[in-house]
């Protein structure tokens, strides 16, 4: 097992800049997802750790060796890649002991480590077939075998689930996370995918233009987003956002926005009179015929448990999940609270949390 740490990385192309100043370091045995939509750089990181992309800048460090100039095949790492990467003229059993045999281990050894995986990944009935005989979930879990024989002291995963549907996603989700369970091998994690972070990892660092903008636990990036940006990409359900003006509210401080007053809490470090966007999650607002909110409804999407309302107000459509069994007339007017703890608020020129 490994730690892997960044210091001041920095990735270059001639004169453009992919990343700049990336520092965090992953404990041993952790489970980190680099979180961050296409082009923000979270691929190109994960390359560099492996080899794959020189470090223009800065220090890589896995375990306590500077790795910025060692080979792939010595970093001891293994890789699992979106597109499986599998030998389509060779068996499973092959796929996975193909690098044991390159790197010449004895015959006894590559089948009790490709049979062990293969028994813990549910493989077992399936190692003398071929890639093309097999479901896209189980030719990912092949990728996943062929990297698990290698004993790594870390595990990096490119987006691996991207080219599943959402019931095998969710599926393999949990398979992979069961295996970091079982293995405890460190790993770093890469998708575009919030819902694969929050489920899977124990630290979320969230990319956005090649800097780290917040990392933290599932729990602390969704409850305390470190800035708009944050609070709008991680969630599985709508965020609204209403531009207001702090003011002195006789309860407390409080902000006025189009949409009607809303108290905010106590923790909240602004001034009356500054300039701030609110954040209120479709999921904390309810229904209040006495709420702060106005809005006009526009349409309710039901999705089976409950359901989503999406009306037309002041600021712009405003979100609200609601109960599956309330009743809504188009253009009616319905007005929604919202706890002052759950308010998150901004600054509205830097956009970072106050």
């Amino acid at each position: 097992m490994a730690t892997v740490e960044y210091r001041k990385i920095g990735k270059s192309f001639g004169s453009i800049n992919i990343l700049r100043d990336i520092s965090f370091r992953i404990g041993d045995q952790q489970f980190v997802v680099l979180l961050g939509p296409s082009g923000c750089g979270k691929t190109t990181l994960l390359r560099m750790t492996a080899g794959l992309e020189s470090v223009s800048e800065g220090d890589l460090m896995i375990g306590d060796k500077r790795v910025n100039d060692v080979h792939p095949r010595d970093r001891d790492i293994a890789m699992v890649f979106q597109n499986y990467a599998l030998y389509p003229t060779m068996k499973v059993y092959d796929n996975i002991a193909f690098s044991l045999e390159v790197a010449k281990m004895p015959a006894a050894e590559i089948k009790n480590r490709v049979e062990q995986a293969a028994e813990i990944l549910n493989l077992t009935d399936y190692l003398q077939r071929y890639p093309k005989q097999l479901s896209g979930g189980q030719r990912q879990r092949v990728a996943m075998g062929r990297a698990m024989v290698r004993e790594p002291s870390v595990f990096l995963f490119d987006e691996p689930l991207s080219n599943l549907d959402a019931k095998l996603r969710a599926h393999m989700r949990t398979e992979i996370r069961q295996l970091h369970n079982r293995l405890k091998t460190t790993t770093i994690y890469v998708t575009h995918d919030q819902i694969e972070a929050m489920t899977m990892a124990d630290t979320i660092a969230v990319m956005r233009a090649g800097k780290i903008e917040q990392i933290g636990s599932p729990d602390e990036i969704y409850d305390h987003p470190a800035s708009k940006y944050v609070a709008d990409f991680v969630g599985g359900s709508a965020i609204n956002f209403l531009p207001g003006t702090m003011v002195a509210g006789a309860g407390g401080p409080a902000a006025d926005t189009a949409s009607g007053r809303i108290v905010l809490s106590g923790e909240v470090s602004a001034k009356p009179g500054q300039k701030v966007i609110l954040g209120l999650r479709s999921t904390d607002v309810t229904v209040d015929s006495n709420g702060p909110i106005a809005a006009r409804t526009v349409l309710l999407e039901r999705l089976g448990h409950d359901a989503q309302l999406f009306c037309s107000g002041p600021d712009g459509q405003f979100v609200a999940v609601v109960e599956k069994g309330l009743r809504f007339d188009e253009g009616s007017e319905v007005r929604f609270a919202i706890p002052p703890a759950k308010v998150h608020v901004f600054d509205a020129e830097t956009e970072a949390r106050l």
